[in-house]
C-alpha cells in the first residue's frame, strides 16, 4: 500500500520547488527581460459563432476554431500580475536530530542539537502570473498562489497601463483569488459553461508564461473533472495546452472564445509543462468569486467521511452493479456523515441527486454547497440501495475507545493475527479489530503490511480471529479488507486463494 504521489507542480508560477505553489521568481536580478505588449488589434468581427450540436462531420479535412479572432477580441482582457513582498532565507533550529534530512551534514558540530540555527534573513520575492478582466470596473480573477504572501501586486494591460490592485480575497483550498484595480470602461472575457465542454474539445490559453506576455497557446480537453492530490474541492479540466511558469491565473477559452477554467496546475517532473495542464472550471471559481467579493472569505462545507476510489475488484466484493461512486473507509466522530449514520464499506452512489461516478466527485460537490445545506445521500449497503440524509457543518469545524492472545494463520489471506490488546486499542482509537502480525501470500502481494489493524471485512466490523474465518468462507473470489495504518484507513481488495 506504498502510494506514489504525483509531482504537481503551480504553473504560475514560483520559485519551483517541490510543494511550492509561488510566483515566478525572479530573483535580484531577473534574467528574463519582460516583452513589450503592442495596442492590441482593433476587431469590428461579429461574435463567434456557438458550437453546433449535432452528428459528428465526416472524417476529412477539420477546420481548427478562429483562434486569431479570440486573441484579438478577448486578449486586451487578460492582465500580467506581477508580485512584491519578502520570504525567510536560513534555517531553523536543527531539532528533529536524526531524522532532519540535514542532521547528517550537521554532526559532531559543537552545539548541534535545538539551540543550533543558521541566522534567517528578510529577503525581497518578485513573482508573475496572470489574471483576467470580469468586470468593466476593474474586478479580477487570477489563482491564490499567484498573490499569496504578496505585500503588493501590480497589474499591468495589454495597453501598457500598470495599476495597484487589492486582493479583495483569496481561497487556497480552491486557488482563486479575486483582485480590484481603479479603472473603468475596461475590456471583460466572455464567460462560458464547462458542462458543454467536452473531451476533445478544442481549447485556447493566454497569459504570460516566463514573462512573455499575451502569449497564447491550443490544445485539446484531455479530460473532465479530475481530482488532484490535496484539491479535493476542484474537478479540474486537464487539457494538452502548453501552460508553464507566469501562466497561473491566465484564461482558458473554449472554441467560441470563452472562458471555460483558469489555468492553475501542471503535471511536471522538471518544473516546466510536459503535456499535461490543469484549469479550474468557471463555475467552480465563480462560485467562490461571489463569496469573496461579499465577505472577503469562503466557507466550505464538509461531510466528514474519507473516501477512495471504487476498482472492479471492491465493486465484486461489495456486490456492485459496476465500479462507481465513493467507498468511504473511515467517518470522522459527531461529523455530518457520522450524524447520517454513514458506515465504512458504504459506497455513495449519488448526493443530492446527482451521481458519483468517480470518488473525486463527492468532495466537489460537498466543496459547492454551504454550511448548514441539506444532504440526500443514495448509499450501497450490504448489497441494496438505502437513502440516507444530513446537514453539512463547516470544513473548519471541530467535531466530537482485556483479549487475550491468539494467533492464528488463514490459509487463504496468507496473515497471522490476533485480537487487539487495551494499549493497541487505546493507541488507534478503536474499540475491535486484529493486529496483523505476519503476513504473505495474496494480503502480502495486495500491500498489507505487518502491524496494520483489520478493522473490518466488507464493511462488516472484525472482532475476533473467528468472526474473520467465518467471514472468508462464505468468500470465494476476493474480499475488500478496512486496513488501518497509522491514523489512516483504506480497503484494500485482497484475491483469495
Amino acid at each position: 500500500m506504498k502510494l506514489k504521489s504525483l509531482t504537481l507542480t503551480m504553473a504560475a508560477a514560483g520559485l519551483i520547488a517541490a510543494g511550492t505553489a509561488n510566483a515566478l521568481n525572479w530573483g535580484p536580478s531577473h534574467w528574463l527581460q519582460k516583452g513589450q505588449s503592442g495596442q492590441p488589434a482593433q476587431t469590428t468581427s461579429a461574435p463567434l459563432p456557438a458550437v453546433q450540436d449535432g452528428p459528428v462531420a465526416p472524417i476529412g479535412p477539420i477546420t481548427a476554431p478562429n483562434y486569431r479572432a479570440i486573441v484579438e477580441r478577448f486578449g486586451p482582457a487578460v492582465v500580467g500580475i506581477t508580485t512584491e513582498g519578502t520570504a525567510k532565507t536560513g534555517m531553523k533550529a536543527m531539532d528533529d536530530g536524526p531524522d532532519d534530512p540535514f542532521f547528517q551534514f550537521f554532526r559532531g558540530i559543537p552545539g548541534f542539537g535545538n539551540q543550533f540555527r543558521m541566522p534567517q534573513n528578510d529577503v525581497p520575492v518578485r513573482g508573475q502570473g496572470s489574471g483576467f478582466i470580469i468586470g468593466k470596473d476593474g474586478l479580477i480573477l487570477t489563482n491564490a498562489h499567484v498573490v499569496r504572501d504578496a505585500d503588493e501586486v501590480t497589474v499591468k494591460l495589454t495597453d501598457r497601463r500598470e495599476y495597484k490592485a487589492k486582493v479583495l480575497g483569496s481561497d487556497p483550498a480552491t486557488d482563486v483569488a479575486v483582485l480590484k484595480i481603479d479603472a473603468k470602461n475596461l475590456p471583460v472575457v466572455q464567460l462560458g459553461s464547462p458542462d458543454r465542454l467536452g473531451v476533445g474539445d478544442y481549447v485556447l490559453a493566454i497569459g504570460s508564461p516566463f514573462g512573455f506576455e499575451q502569449s497564447a497557446t491550443a490544445g485539446i480537453v484531455s479530460a473532465k473533472g479530475r481530482s488532484l492530490p490535496g484539491d479535493g474541492y476542484v474537478p479540474f479540466i486537464q487539457t494538452d495546452v502548453a501552460v508553464n511558469p507566469g501562466n497561473s491565473g491566465g484564461p482558458l477559452f473554449d472554441a467560441s472564445g470563452n472562458v471555460v477554467g483558469i489555468n492553475s496546475q501542471i503535471y511536471s517532473r522538471t518544473g516546466g509543462y510536459e503535456g499535461i495542464s490543469f484549469a479550474i472550471p468557471i463555475d467552480v471559481a465563480l462560485h467562490v468569486k461571489d463569496q469573496l467579493v461579499k465577505t472577503g472569505k469562503v466557507q466550505h462545507a464538509r461531510l466528514g467521511v474519507t473516501i477512495q476510489e471504487v476498482n472492479q475488484t471492491l465493486a465484486d466484493s461489495f456486490k456492485l452493479p459496476q465500479p462507481n461512486g465513493a467507498l468511504v473507509s473511515s467517518v470522522v466522530p459527531g461529523s455530518a456523515a457520522a450524524r447520517a449514520g454513514l458506515e465504512p464499506g458504504d459506497v455513495i452512489l449519488k448526493y443530492n441527486g446527482q451521481q458519483i461516478t468517480r470518488s473525486g466527485d463527492l468532495p466537489a460537490l460537498v466543496g459547492m454547497s454551504k454550511p448548514g445545506d441539506k444532504a440526500k445521500l443514495e448509499v450501497w449497503r450490504g448489497g441494496k440501495s438505502i437513502e440516507l440524509a444530513t446537514t453539512l457543518t463547516e470544513a473548519t469545524d471541530k467535531v466530537a475507545t482485556n483479549d487475550a492472545v491468539d494467533h492464528k494463520a488463514h490459509g487463504k489471506l496468507g496473515l497471522a493475527v490476533r485480537p487487539l490488546s487495551p494499549e493497541e486499542k487505546q493507541d488507534t482509537h478503536l474499540s475491535s479489530g486484529l493486529m496483523i502480525e505476519d503476513v504473505g501470500g495474496a494480503a502480502a502481494r495486495a500491500g498489507i503490511e505487518q502491524g496494520d489493524v483489520i478493522v473490518a471485512v466488507n464493511g462488516k466490523p472484525v472482532k475476533s480471529v473467528e468472526q474473520l474465518q467465518d467471514l472468508l468462507s462464505k468468500e470465494s473470489k476476493h474480499v475488500a479488507l478496512l486496513i488501518q495504518r497509522g491514523d489512516s484507513k483504506i480497503f484494500v481488495p485482497v484475491p483469495l486463494g
